[in-house]
């Protein structure tokens, strides 16, 4: 006797999304403890190969760790101290940046007086109240910034840590996932490892790589223009093109507002032109050749993963969610009942059908265009 109790659709789509709740609300609180486990999950993997040559030639794996641990160190501080030696530039000149955005800004409040036909004293009232608003609400942002700022240092001490463990641990945790899905997975299990790290490793190269061409793109450009802080600018937008069109319009924003600034009006439409010449460059040849097609998610999933992972963590969200959904797509395509939606995440499209029309026997046929 079949005694199988099915839940009706309705019940079942609540279960789902206090299921869903439940995840994201977890996620969420526990946000500290997840996102320096995800940073060295995934530079851990990023490295693997190096510490396994190493391993392979036999060297000591605590030793081995240790050592491509303190190269990859050194070249992000490299990389830290161009970016500061930049941003000290900026801010030695940050007073003469100031006057010149707040004489713009008085003369833009000129002009919509006059064409919108609004007292420049109430604009100028409006102006400050806005301020003193932001003012009285700065404590509590002080606060959450001090807080971020906790978690970021909290992140940035731990994650080294988190990558040897890992590393150091690997073959038990690779053993532990396969004792949990059973003997009878193990080649799907082994399947869906290799082909998550092969992607992480791909996409992360890869767009490493895109992020280098995106810098020096940028900051040559900006020095032909004659563009002040042209490296620093240049470095901040292959950063922000990191981010999946979002970051693309916040970086040409930032750069049309210094030249704006910095340079006569005209030079906005001068960086706007730079900046989508190198943004045709980017998506017709850097992206398809260098980064490849690994990450195979259509522009729809892509723009709600970003938008989701800034709701859910913020900055670092926005950066991790297309690795992450790649990931969980790799992992939805390996189980059967799962598939169709590792197809919804893809960027698949139905072949065109071509429709052709058979002459019928004694049928004139129109006229050929």
């Amino acid at each position: 006797m079949n005694t199988t109790q099915k839940f009706p659709f309705y019940a079942r789509i609540s279960l789902i999304l206090i299921g869903l709740y439940v995840l994201f609300s977890m996620l969420t609180i526990l946000q500290d403890i997840i996102l320096p486990l995800i940073y060295a999950a995934i530079i851990a993997i990023l490295i693997s190969p190096a510490v396994n040559f190493l391993v392979n030639r036999k060297v000591n794996r605590a030793f081995s760790i240790a050592v491509v641990l303190v190269f990859a160190l050194l070249a992000l501080t490299s990389l830290i101290a161009l970016f500061t030696s930049q941003a000290s530039l900026l801010g030695k000149s940050l007073p003469q940046l100031v006057d010149k955005f707040q004489e713009l800004f008085n003369q833009m409040v000129s002009w919509g007086s006059g064409y919108f036909n609004i007292p420049t004293l109430k604009i100028n009232e409006w102006i400050t109240h806005t301020k003193a608003e932001y003012i009285n609400s700065s404590g509590a942002r002080i606060g959450l910034t001090l807080t971020t700022m906790g978690s970021v240092l909290a992140t940035v001490f731990l994650t080294p840590v988190y990558v040897f463990m890992i590393l150091f641990y690997q073959p038990h945790l690779i053993r532990f996932v396969h004792q949990i899905s059973g003997e009878d997975n193990n080649d799907k299990v082994s399947e869906i490892l290799a082909e998550t790290k092969t992607i992480i490793q791909s996409y992360l190269v890869g767009l490493f790589v895109e992020f280098a061409i995106i810098a020096t793109l940028n900051s040559v450009g900006l020095l032909a223009l004659g563009i002040q802080y042209a490296i620093l600018l240049g470095i901040v937008g292959a950063l922000l093109n990191i981010i999946p069109y979002i970051g693309g319009l916040i970086g040409v924003a930032l750069f049309m507002i210094i030249a704006l600034v910095t340079k006569s009006p005209i030079y906005v439409l001068y960086v706007f032109g730079l900046y989508a010449c190198i943004q045709l460059i980017d998506n017709n040849y850097i992206v398809p050749k260098i980064v490849g097609s690994k990450v195979k998610l259509n522009a729809l999933v892509s723009i709600i993963a970003v938008i989701a992972g800034a709701a859910l963590w913020g900055i670092p969200g926005m950066f991790l969610s297309i690795p992450l959904i790649a990931v969980l797509k790799v992992i939805l395509d390996r189980i059967e009942p799962l598939k169709p939606w590792g197809f919804l995440l893809g960027d698949t499209m139905p072949p065109i059908i071509k429709i052709t029309l058979r002459k019928i026997p004694g049928q004139r046929t129109g006229p050929k265009v």
